[in-house]
């Protein structure tokens, strides 16, 4: 069988992440939703997005297809539904559809289909904030997923650890006096990542391949650093997709952060309003600010932005794609992509520019600022020009 995974509704309240990647590359937990997706089904999985990310995501359709919604995340009880699919089945939860089986060059009519209620509990990702709120459920899943019938590294004995059955080292993981409580959660340290010195850790917490806990850093789960990511001073419950750095003192919190963003040092960010009321944020689908339901939500920052040193981010942020904000005082709770300044005022952050930057930090993990990253960056420019000034 073939799996292709597709966007969904959810695709325009995912932004400004999903303007860069499929819905199934958002990570939460430790792995993505296509990692997710292909280790418990055993298999590959192809995408159906934006024509403009389907260069870099191709769909591969075959004969024999089963299409699932990437904004559901996996377990037992829905991949044995996902297994047993049959053609002209659909399975739906409430309004949504949630996977359906297709023939290659099938015209799909999901009202002739035999529907199926998708049976159980199972996480879904429908908004941005849920990337950090349903984190700890995610954590959890993958941990159980990943540790399955093997044994962690051993943790070295000058940690405080409690609870260490729900501690696990990847091989090369390094931890060495640090303090280990993962009785909130577990704690997963993947394959060459480092947790230096002092660093005070209360789970849940997934410091993922490759990344870097700073010395004498704070961090409360429910937290996933992603590869290649550097966390330090104080992190609560902080989604970092891959290769992005809070590494200095100040504090992040209910937050998201892309790949290849940057904090300054001493950058801060508000999660709880002065008043205690629900937090409302930019939506892009309605172009205004949406309820979220939650009393603390701070910081939602899309791929390659920056910030400078002592950057003050207000209760509900949104960050687009490519923002590079500095300057004293807060910027505006809405920071289109491809900004540039700070409190005072913004200017288009010029395209050519903005890919020097990325060329360069991208070159300083060995990895390639592509021509496919190029024109999904300039799309991501063109579609989001009416929200910038200048």
């Amino acid at each position: 069988m073939n799996y292709i995974l597709f966007d969904g509704s959810a695709r325009n309240r995912l932004l400004p992440f999903t303007f860069t990647r499929p819905v199934a590359d958002i990570r939460l937990g430790i792995l993505t939703i296509r990692e997710k997706w292909e280790l418990l089904l055993k298999s590959t999985t192809s995408t159906i997005t934006e024509d403009y990310l389907a260069e870099k995501w191709p769909m591969v359709e075959l004969e024999e297809n089963v299409m699932i919604n990437a904004s559901f995340l996996p377990n037992s009880e829905f991949l044995k539904q996902i297994k047993n699919l049959k053609p002209n089945q659909a399975i739906f939860h409430q309004e949504d559809i949630v996977a359906f089986h297709a023939y290659e060059d099938q015209e799909v009519a999901l009202d002739d289909y035999e529907q199926i209620e998708l049976a159980g509990e199972v996480i879904q990702i429908n908004n941005s904030w849920d990337i950090f709120s349903k984190n700890g459920e995610a954590i959890e899943a993958d941990f159980d997923l990943l540790t399955k019938d093997r044994k962690s590294q051993p943790i070295h004995e000058s940690n405080y650890v409690k609870n260490p059955e729900r501690i696990f080292l990847e091989e090369g993981a390094e931890v060495e006096n640090c303090s280990l409580n993962a009785s909130t959660g577990p704690i997963y340290v993947g394959k060459n990542a480092k947790i230096l010195e002092g660093s005070l850790i209360k789970g849940a917490l997934a410091v993922c391949e490759g990344a870097l806990v700073k010395m004498g850093a704070k961090i409360y789960g429910p937290t996933t650093l992603g590869p290649g990511c550097r966390g330090g001073g104080e992190i609560n419950n902080a989604v970092l997709f891959a290769n992005s750095n809070k590494g200095h003192d100040g504090y992040l919190g209910n937050s998201v952060l892309g790949e290849w963003c940057n904090l300054g040092a001493d950058t801060n960010n508000s999660n709880l309003k002065n008043n205690y009321a629900e937090v409302r944020i930019w939506d892009y689908e309605t172009e205004g600010f949406a309820k979220t339901g939650l009393q603390f939500c701070g910081l939602m920052m899309g791929d390659h932005s920056k910030c400078g040193i002592n950057t003050m981010f207000n209760t509900g942020t949104v960050v687009g794609v490519s923002a590079n904000i500095f300057g004293a005082g807060f910027p505006r709770n809405f920071v289109p992509s491809f900004s540039w300044g700070g409190s005072a005022g913004t200017t288009v952050y010029k395209t050519e520019k903005a890919f020097e930057v990325a060329e360069i930090v991208m070159k300083r993990r060995d990895l390639e600022f592509s021509e496919e990253d190029k024109k999904i960056l300039e799309h991501v420019f063109e579609e989001t020009s009416k929200w910038r000034r200048g």
